[in-house]
Parts: structure tokens; C-alpha cells; sequence
């Protein structure tokens, strides 16, 4: 044992002296507009935010990142994580723009977005998804989803809240931050495609309604979704008092809107576990009944699935959803 113990402690300490943890990191914010891009390419805008290290992707080795952005648009203040796959970093791609999924968590949503962790491995499948020709290779955008941990004390009045992803009435303004002002910090800091056929949401239970809702909400700004197990309707509490306003955040009156409207077109993907025996009914009642004009679904039923992101991410390949939203956006173009 004492021999074992000799040998095992320089590894430790090797680990530990070299953690690259909270080191600075810069994504190439120096493509400023002015140059030559290709495709629909957006340059970065600046200002350059100040990103650290957070983990790295065993797989590849790629790192992801992350920032706290106060948003100029919502008033809110919150962090932000970041991915961007191996291709970002490909000379033939330097002048090219990449598609962006928002990624968001169920749960409470903060002080952490769980996909930013690697042992979900999104990222990790995102890059060899994106090697087979499964995936466009996405930047993936952790923000926070809720602005405070709605748990940590029962005592609070507003414990077991969730804010839908939303802009409820004297709230702080998270429908705004999500689809306003995180895409202003991607913009402002990365290589994107300049219209909507480059920007996705992905997201499971409460951020999947997030996500479905602010496609159907944003269609100019977003043109598809992978919603797992999401909730239909918006139900936090704080709408109380706020019809109006809850009806405005709400996929069975925004989808019927977009339908009269005819469109842009949206590509709304589904995924669901049989064992998600109260999700289930209302994911397919709104497939059956939406399913038209504009609006184009996929629905992926997870045989055995629970209500759980570790089941999602395989789906996402498996029940062809990655591919499925792939088709329908805009990738990276090569120099010529």
C-alpha cells in the first residue's frame, strides 16, 4: 500500500499542477467585421468578453468556457458557457460562420446549466456527430435559465418557481435574455451565420419548453428545436394575474399564429421516454394538431426512456433529431 501510494501521488499533483481550470481563453475575437468571410458569415462585433476555462471535453480534448454577461437588453446579469467544436478552429473554416444551439437545462436551471458538464458528453457527440456528417458542427450556448435557485431556501415565497423562460410581469426578464441578449454575447464574440438558418434551440423539461416556445415566439431569429420531454403549456406561478401576457408565451396560441401567419418555417423535433407517462399525451396531442403550414414536426418516442438527459443525448442521434434539424440549417462553408 505504501508503495501504490509512492507511486500514485505524483500523477495527483501532475493532474492538479497542470488544470488549465479558470485559465483565460479566447476564441479568435480578433475577426473583426472588415474581413473577408465566407457564406452567411456574421464576424465578431466585439466587445471581446472574458472567458475562462471550465472543463475539457476528454474525446477531443476541446475546452469549454465560460463568462458572466450582463445583458444590456433583459437588465439581468448571468453565466454563460461555451462550446465550440473542433471545426471552429479548421483553417479551410477560418472565415466561415457556425450555426449556434442554445442549449438549456430542466430543473432549476442555475447557478449552472448541467449541459455544460461533460459527462452528459452533448459536446462530446456533437463532435463526432458532426465528423460523421450526422451534425452541423454547432457552437453549443449554456446560459443560466432561471435567475436564482428557486430551492435553496423553502422558505422563500418564490420557492419552486420557474419563470417559463420568460418575461412574466415585475419579474426579472428571462425570456429577454435568452433570445435577445445570449445571442447578442455569441454575436459579439464568435463566427456566426447571419440569419436565422444558423440559430437552434435544444433543451429538456422546462428548457425544452423554453426552447419550443421561443421558436415559435422568435421565428424571424430561430428556425428550429430539439424539445426533450418538455412541458406544452407555460405553468409557473408568477403568471398569476398575467393572462394576457402568459397566453403570449404559450406554443398552443403561438402555433396557431404562426400557422395563420404562414410562416417563416420552424422544425420543431420531439423526443419522448414511454415511462414519461405525463408527458407523453400533451407532446403528441400538439404534434397531431400543429403539424401543418409552417410549422414541421419529428417526433422520436424513446422506448424504455425516463424523463432524464442522459437518455436524451443518444436519442438526439439514434431517433435521427440532430440530423433532422441539421437539414433544415445552415453549416460552415470552406474557404475556397
Amino acid at each position: 500500500m505504501a508503495v501504490l501510494g509512492l507511486i500514485a501521488w505524483p500523477v495527483l499533483d501532475y493532474a492538479g499542477v497542470f488544470s488549465d481550470k479558470g485559465d483565460p481563453i479566447s476564441f479568435g475575437q480578433e475577426d473583426k467585421p472588415g474581413g473577408t468571410g465566407s457564406g452567411k458569415v456574421s464576424l465578431p462585433t466585439g466587445p471581446e468578453a472574458k472567458f475562462t476555462v471550465s472543463g475539457t471535453v476528454p474525446e477531443d480534448g476541446s475546452k469549454i468556457a465560460v463568462t458572466e454577461y450582463a445583458g444590456k437588453k433583459s437588465g439581468f446579469k448571468g453565466k454563460v458557457w461555451v462550446w465550440v467544436p473542433p471545426q471552429y478552429k479548421d483553417p479551410k473554416y477560418a472565415k466561415s460562420g457556425f450555426p449556434v444551439m442554445i442549449a438549456l437545462p430542466g430543473g432549476a436551471g442555475y447557478p449552472n446549466n448541467y449541459w455544460m458538464g461533460t459527462d452528459l458528453k452533448l459536446e462530446a457527440s456533437i463532435s463526432k456527430w458532426s465528423q460523421e456528417g450526422k451534425s452541423l458542427p454547432f457552437i453549443v450556448v449554456m446560459p443560466v435559465l432561471n435567475p436564482e435557485d428557486h430551492d435553496k431556501d423553502a422558505k422563500d415565497p418564490k420557492a419552486g418557481q420557474y419563470w417559463d423562460g420568460s418575461d412574466i410581469p415585475g419579474q426579472p426578464k428571462m425570456g429577454t435574455w435568452l433570445t435577445e441578449d445570449v445571442p447578442d454575447l455569441v454575436k459579439e464574440n464568435f463566427r456566426t451565420i447571419d440569419s436565422r438558418d444558423g440559430w437552434a434551440f435544444m433543451g429538456s423539461s422546462t428548457g425544452g419548453f423554453a426552447g419550443l416556445k421561443s421558436v415559435l415566439q422568435k421565428p424571424d431569429k430561430f428556425k428550429a428545436v430539439i424539445a426533450s420531454g418538455p412541458d406544452i403549456v407555460p405553468d409557473s406561478r408568477l403568471w398569476a394575474g398575467h393572462g394576457k401576457e402568459k397566453a403570449a408565451n404559450n406554443p398552443k396560441v403561438l402555433a396557431p399564429e404562426l400557422i395563420r401567419a404562414g410562416g417563416p418555417d420552424v422544425y420543431l423535433g420531439f423526443q419522448v421516454g414511454t415511462k414519461e407517462t405525463s408527458a407523453m399525451p400533451p407532446i403528441e396531442d400538439f404534434v397531431q394538431q400543429y403539424t401543418k403550414g409552417p410549422i414541421h414536426t419529428k417526433l422520436s418516442v424513446i422506448q424504455g426512456g425516463s424523463h432524464n438527459a442522459k437518455t436524451y443525448v443518444p436519442n438526439m442521434e439514434t431517433g435521427g433529431l440532430i440530423q433532422w434539424i441539421s437539414e433544415h440549417m445552415q453549416g460552415p462553408v470552406p474557404s475556397s
